[in-house]
């Protein structure tokens, strides 16, 4: 529970639908001296959530996340700038806090289940017929909302079938508005609550200065050049730049420049103009298998690139266990290194992996 609209949602349902239920809040760590900004627990949200808890007549706990958390989220968002690429925490986020962690206190209390306001569905999949011809296994499948606009399967893609085995996303079957109105029904204080953005441990939304705070020298000036070479000008460091960008380049030409990408070995950021925007390859790694079980061929799928960006076909290559080879039928603009990319057949995630330089 987060103190939000679909976490209270997402506890009602089950309360009406007859489970025990158990309410779970992660305390997450922030700024020092800036502990009641965190947008994920802050005091007021804390308070909605136990508030909710206390009308659904269900037990309500504070988890302290917030060590975990500064070790799992906020130095791999660190490091990833560090490296020269562009993190997503919220991915590693559900990766090791939500469905492991917090899965692992669930457990621990006697729960059968971990339950979320994700915009998502998992069912359970026919017996997958095993390799050693032994029988089969019983699998899950991570499945799309139903209301496409809020789906959340890309940043769960990092599940496997453990994880999905326990759980249960309640308010997946239903759009944001029905979610809303759920809400006034069951006449929870949160149903016109507005919905959290951005990184939640940045207390102010910008992530230049936070870095600059607690990365120092990570963005460092360094030279603009083009594919040739020839230096244009200087940025104010690489992390304050991403793929596919125009404004704030800061150079002045009778055409304008988009980031193409960067050189973190020589500190670079490689621009050009739009005609040079776009390849229709990448290589992905750490990949996630949903389903545990590895293709042994090439295969067709719907791949995102960014949690909002649209899906484009493409051919997935398997190289090794965790890494892939990814040709779409197009040109895509937006590929960046540290972004997810997620595999798709229809609705069904396939899973996913981060991509490479």
């Amino acid at each position: 529970m987060s103190g939000g609209v679909d976490s209270s949602v997402a506890a009602a349902l089950l309360k009406e639908q007859g489970h025990e239920v158990i309410g779970l809040m992660m305390r997450l760590w922030s700024e020092p001296g800036k502990e009641d900004f965190n947008r994920c627990c802050t005091p007021d949200a804390m308070a909605n959530a136990r508030h909710v808890a206390e009308m659904l007549d269900i037990p309500f706990y504070a988890i302290d996340a917030k060590d975990v958390f500064r070790e799992q989220i906020v130095q791999f968002f660190i490091d990833g700038y560090t490296s020269g690429v562009t993190p997503n925490p919220c991915m590693e986020c559900n990766r090791h806090i939500r469905w492991d962690f917090l899965l692992n206190k669930a457990l621990s209390l006697g729960a059968t289940h971990l339950a979320t306001g994700h915009y998502a569905r998992v069912r359970p999949h026919p017996p997958t017929p095993s390799p050693n011809g032994r029988g089969g296994v019983e699998a899950y499948q991570l499945l799309k909302a139903v209301d496409a606009q809020k789906d959340q399967s890309y940043v769960l893609s990092v599940m496997g079938q453990e994880q999905l085995s326990h759980a249960m996303f309640p308010v997946g079957e239903y759009t944001k508005a029905e979610v809303r109105e759920l809400a006034r029904k069951f006449n929870l204080p949160v149903a016109e609550r507005a919905d959290s953005q951005d990184l939640c441990f940045i207390s102010d939304k910008d992530y230049h200065r936070f870095l600059n705070e607690h990365a120092p020298g990570v963005a460092k000036p360094g030279p603009i050049v083009d594919h040739a070479g020839k230096v244009l000008g200087q940025h104010h460091g690489l992390p304050f730049y991403t793929i596919g960008q125009r404004k704030g380049i800061g150079i002045a030409a009778p055409e304008a420049y988009y980031v193409l990408g960067t050189d973190p070995e020589r500190n670079a950021l490689i621009v050009g103009f739009e005609s040079e925007l776009g390849q229709t390859t990448m290589r992905v790694g750490r990949i996630n298998r949903v389903s545990g079980i590895a293709p042994g061929e090439p295969f067709t799928a719907e791949i995102k690139i960014r949690y909002k960006a649209a899906g484009r076909r493409g051919t997935v290559t398997p190289i090794g266990d965790d890494r892939a080879g990814v040709t779409f039928d197009e040109p895509m603009r937006d590929i960046t290194p540290g972004q997810a990319a997620v595999f798709y057949d229809g609705d069904v995630c396939l899973g996913g992996g981060i991509i490479l330089r």
